[in-house]
């Protein structure tokens, strides 16, 4: 069985590598398991900004150049909320292309346990989660800022006479 990895880890600061070794791992101890492709995504799960890998992974599954998609967690796939992540669920489904989550074992298309309610709930935990992961920056940027913290890039002196020179 051909398998892809999808990671995703929220920021550059943040290593995808302990997700990715875990899978790869994984992968080599099931029988007839062959790892195919790997798509991995430094960004915010939150379909406020553009995954490239995720829409290749997407688009790769609808040709069906693999067989089953393995990811961390649901959270790692998507936090976009329960109508969305279980639309991705669905079409992988819907093009022959099975899924499972490494940290969720329940999460498999291969489990006739996992019905809409228990995606349903796990979508919104994760869709929770980064609303919280917002809220905590703000209170934390709001406290910096009361404590007098400058925020942002450190001043940068210019001198307008020089550059004006360099203009001509």
């Amino acid at each position: 069985m051909r398998i892809a990895i999808y990671g995703r880890v929220s920021t550059k600061k943040q290593d995808e590598m302990n997700q990715l070794l875990e899978l790869r791992k994984f992968i080599e101890t099931q029988d007839g398991w062959i790892l195919e492709t790997e798509y991995v995504d430094k960004v915010s799960g939150s379909g406020k900004k553009e995954r490239p890998q995720f829409l290749q992974m997407m688009a790769d599954a609808s040709q069906r150049k693999f067989d089953l998609l393995l990811f961390w967690a649901l959270d790692r796939l998507s936090r976009e909320g329960i109508v969305k992540t279980i639309g991705y669920l669905e079409q992988l489904k819907g093009w022959g292309v099975g899924w499972r989550s490494y940290t969720q074992p329940f999460l498999d298309t291969g489990n006739e346990m996992v019905t809409g309610i228990v995606l349903s709930v796990l979508a919104a935990v994760a869709a929770q989660e980064r609303i919280s992961i917002s809220l905590r920056t703000k209170a934390g940027l709001a406290r910096a800022v009361k404590a007098g913290r400058v925020l942002g890039r450190r001043p940068v002196k210019v001198d307008v006479h020089k550059a004006r020179q360099m203009q001509r």
